[in-house]
């Protein structure tokens, strides 16, 4: 979501060594052979590299300029892109990225592909093609922002997204991964919390949730979202639950069995006297190790977002616990 000024935080796991600061939020990385990248919101796209999650190189935003058709979705686009996602597959890199004009769903997701993440080889050249999904204020109850993808067992490819008004929604993409599937067009509510029905549906109401993020482990997919209030400094709620499924589309059931369709959610972590809120995470994993990575609003600096790489590990149950903090997988929201 959009924010007015960022920073980032040490990684307690890496040897107490202290990351330089950069400005991210919204964040998700990838590595390519040695280097890992980290995407973020920004203005059009923010990229940063590093060879040890610590000391970060800021590199080229993916968009000089707002994407051509950026202007239509929301009028005097200024490139300001939210939230994008990364993943690999079928020999390229696929980075879905949302906009948006901010508290409407006046939003699209769109897409683009590079062959490689790295900047000085010949074939790097970020390819866009465009509106994925797009939200409407008056037509649409859900909203544009916040893709993830991710694929089944199958090998079929699904599109995570949304913030507030209905909840979280899932959609079946194209083989290529650039468009919705056609026939059928399965739309599925996979999160959503109570929203007061007298509300006007261009309001985003209160049913905060937004962020979804589904990672496989074992027999589950494990659906992460953030709950509450981001982007408000000291008066930040953010915070993150987490439920599970057999199935990618659902339902998704916290620890105690509640659906997340009816409000339910795991607590992972929350804010504390230290950080006021945490939230908008991505799962990363290597060398058997899980990372969570995640922004987080600093008390010791006015509730300034930085960036937070934790271990990510799990429980006798199969849920995800975050170490090393006041809370663990499998709480109480």
């Amino acid at each position: 979501m959009l924010i007015l000024w960022l920073a980032v935080m040490p990684f307690a796991f890496a040897q107490n060594k202290q990351s330089k600061q950069i400005s991210v939020h919204d964040p998700v990385m990838i590595k390519q052979d040695g280097t890992y990248y980290l995407f973020s919101t920004g203005r059009g796209i923010a990229v940063w590299s590093s060879k040890d999650m610590v000391n970060w190189k800021h590199e080229k935003s993916v968009f000089a300029q707002a994407p051509e058709w950026a202007n239509s979705v929301v009028p005097n686009f200024e490139n300001h892109i939210w939230a994008p996602d990364i993943s690999y597959h079928n020999g390229q890199y696929y980075l879905y990225y949302s906009v948006s004009a901010f508290g409407k769903n006046t939003s699209a997701i769109g897409v683009a592909t590079n062959k490689t993440l790295h900047p000085n080889e010949s074939d790097f050249k970020w390819v866009d093609y465009g509106i994925v999904v797009q939200s409407v204020p008056g037509h649409d109850m859900w909203n544009a922002i916040d893709p993830n993808l991710v694929l089944d067992e199958q090998g079929q490819s699904w599109l995570a997204f949304g913030s507030f008004w209905n909840g979280l929604k899932i959609v079946k993409l194209q083989k290529d991964l650039l468009s919705i599937a056609d026939a059928p067009q399965e739309w599925r509510t996979i999160v959503q919390r109570d929203r007061t029905d007298t509300l006007d549906e261009k309001d985003p109401g209160n049913g905060a949730v937004e962020a979804p993020f589904i990672y496989k482990k074992g027999n589950y997919y494990y659906l992460f979202a953030s709950f509450d209030l981001c982007c408000r400094g000291p008066n930040s709620t953010y915070k993150m639950v987490v439920g599970r499924s057999e199935n990618i589309i659902g339902p998704y059931v916290d620890n105690e069995g509640r659906k997340m369709t009816q409000g339910g959610g795991s607590l992972l972590l929350q804010g504390d006297k230290n950080w006021y809120g945490v939230g908008h995470n991505a799962v990363y994993s290597e060398g058997g190790q899980d990372y969570l990575i995640f922004h987080a609003y600093d008390a010791a600096e006015e509730g300034k977002p930085k960036l937070r790489i934790e271990k990510l590990n799990w429980d006798k149950n199969g849920w995800p616990v975050v170490t090393g903090t006041q809370t663990e997988a499998g709480g109480k929201k």
